[in-house]
C-alpha cells in the first residue's frame, strides 16, 4: 500500500512518467515538460480527425492521466475535422510548439507515432491509422 493508500493514482502517475520519459528519450530532448506538450498536442490533433467511437477506443489504451489530457478541450460535435493534408497537420502542431527550442517538426511528430505504435495495441493503432486521411497515414509509420 502506498503512503496515501491510492494505488490506482500512484500507478497512473508512474505510467504517465514512463510514457513521458520514453518520448523524451526518443526525441533526445532534455525537457520532459516539452515532451508532454508535444504528446498532448499530437494526441489532440489525432483525436480531432477521428469519429467518436474511435476516439473512445483509443482513449481506453491510454494511461488515466494521459487520457485526461487527450480529452481536454474536446468538442465532439466539431469532429472529425476536414483537414486532409499532412502538411497542415504538421503546421498545426508546429504552431503549437513554436516556442519550444528543441522542436524539429515532422521528425518529432514521428517520434510520437513510434511511441504510440510501441505502447498501443497493434489492432487499435491499425484502426486509428485506417481512420486517418492518406496524407496523415503517410506521416505515421505503419505499426
Amino acid at each position: 500500500m502506498t503512503a496515501q493508500g491510492l494505488e490506482v493514482i500512484d500507478q497512473s502517475v508512474h505510467l504517465t512518467h514512463e510514457w513521458i520519459n520514453e518520448l523524451a528519450g526518443r526525441l533526445d530532448w532534455s525537457s520532459k515538460r516539452s515532451a508532454l506538450r508535444l504528446l498532448r498536442v499530437t494526441l489532440h490533433r489525432i483525436r480531432d480527425h477521428l469519429l467518436v467511437d474511435e476516439v473512445a477506443q483509443l482513449s481506453a489504451q491510454l494511461p488515466v492521466m494521459i487520457r485526461g489530457f487527450y480529452f481536454e478541450g474536446w468538442v465532439p460535435k466539431d469532429t472529425p475535422i476536414k483537414e486532409r493534408r499532412g502538411q497542415d497537420f504538421v503546421a498545426f502542431i508546429s504552431h503549437q510548439m513554436s516556442d519550444t527550442a528543441e522542436y524539429r517538426g515532422r521528425d518529432d511528430i514521428k517520434c510520437v507515432f513510434d511511441m504510440l505504435n510501441a505502447r498501443i495495441s497493434r489492432g487499435e493503432v491499425e484502426d486509428v491509422w485506417a481512420s486517418l486521411p492518406q496524407d496523415l497515414r503517410d506521416l505515421w509509420p505503419a505499426p
